[in-house]
């Protein structure tokens, strides 16, 4: 009895190390595409960071936050890869879409590494990605704040994508304020809908959305 518990606690030990590791590179389900309204992440964290992209006059509306590979129900992140880690100049490339190279490098770390890519490859199908949908024009107008019930910022999105349904993008909220629009994807960029996990918007009748900046 004691051997077969020893041995237990071995194989316990063993699988704990290899999740504590990461997934395999290259498996998952389908990709999430997170984007962060700029001057949300500005007032709940970058102000307070004194971050650049919170600058007036920057005119950053929807940002990449990311694209995760995903799976139906949960997430693979910090994946085993043998694929190079990006240089600088290739993250700070992708300022321009993602408001700082920092956050280019984070997210190839935690979920770029998951995609079985090369970093190259991983930020040219996040730019891909990311050129696939139309951000709404009318909130392009925003200079003031205002407090809208999330439905309406979906509203704006699927009338301004006539590709996506509701199911395909989801609306997150933090603090109070409307955070982020996830889209979910095919490996091949096609909407699809999202896994149950993912589909959940926020339910705020109120949010705020502050003024682009």
């Amino acid at each position: 009895m004691r051997q077969i518990i020893v041995a237990s606690l071995v194989l316990w030990a063993i699988t704990a190390q290899a999740k504590a590791d990461g997934e395999l590179a290259g498996q998952f389900d389908y990709y999430v595409m997170a984007l962060s309204w700029n001057a949300t992440w500005c007032a709940v964290e970058g102000d307070g960071r004194g971050a650049d992209q919170c600058n007036r006059g920057r005119g950053l509306g929807w940002t990449l936050h990311g694209l995760w590979p995903q799976f139906e129900k949960g997430w693979p992140s910090y994946c085993r890869t043998a694929a190079r880690d990006p240089s600088r100049r290739q993250t700070a490339g992708m300022a321009d879409i993602m408001g700082s190279g920092g956050l280019a490098w984070h997210q190839w770390k935690k979920h770029g590494r998951c995609s079985g890519l090369e970093a190259s490859a991983y930020f040219d199908l996040s730019r891909k990605a990311y050129g696939s949908v139309t951000r709404p024009p009318v909130l392009r107008k925003l200079d003031k704040d205002i407090s809208v019930p999330v439905s309406v910022i979906e509203e704006a999105w699927l009338e301004a994508n006539s590709t996506l349904s509701a199911d395909q993008i989801t609306l997150t909220c933090r603090d109070g304020h409307i955070q982020e629009a996830r889209i979910c994807l095919t490996k091949d960029l096609k909407p699809r809908r999202c896994g149950r996990d993912t589909i959940r918007d926020c339910q705020s009748d109120g949010a705020l959305l502050p003024a682009m900046r």
